[in-house]
């Protein structure tokens, strides 16, 4: 009975979490974007889910648990580039291309974006290996895409 007492008072034990992998790494830096303005808002957590769903081919579910341990990873996460550098490691130039321009579509799904978000996407692509030019096209992109909405 004490024994349950005093446990009671001890913070709970912290689950490890999962070595990232490009998919997590990308997840991770999402929500980072997605928080840089101090405003998470259900729209961008769903907007996270939606890209994750999209270029990892999962059902909402599973969407939902990844960008949940990715919420974890960027809790306690390495620096920006770190995941950029996992990202530029583990994929090919298209998939990179991808996750710049799923970067972007969380910039610009609210309609005004904020300096440490671009700050965060500029140390994701030049951690990728991506070019100016790469983001300005993949900022294009996603801006032709939601006017066309």
């Amino acid at each position: 009975m004490l024994k349950k007492f005093f446990q009671a008072f001890r913070p709970p034990e912290q689950t490890a979490l999962p070595d990232p992998d490009a998919e997590l790494a990308l997840g991770a830096l999402l929500v980072r974007v997605a928080k840089a303005d101090r405003d998470y808002q259900v729209e961008e957590i769903s907007l996270i889910d939606k890209i994750l769903s999209r270029l990892y081919q999962h059902n909402a579910i599973e969407a939902a648990k990844v960008r949940a341990t990715c919420e974890k990873l960027h809790a306690a996460a390495p620096d920006t580039d770190t995941f950029g550098k996992l990202i530029r490691e583990t994929t090919d130039l298209q998939e990179r291309l991808a996750a710049l321009e799923a970067l972007w579509e969380v910039v610009l799904a609210d309609g005004h974006f904020d300096e440490g978000e671009i700050k965060i996407v500029e140390e994701a692509r030049i951690a990728m290996g991506l070019s100016f030019n790469d983001s300005q096209a993949a900022r294009e992109r996603v801006q032709a895409r939601l006017e066309a909405r």
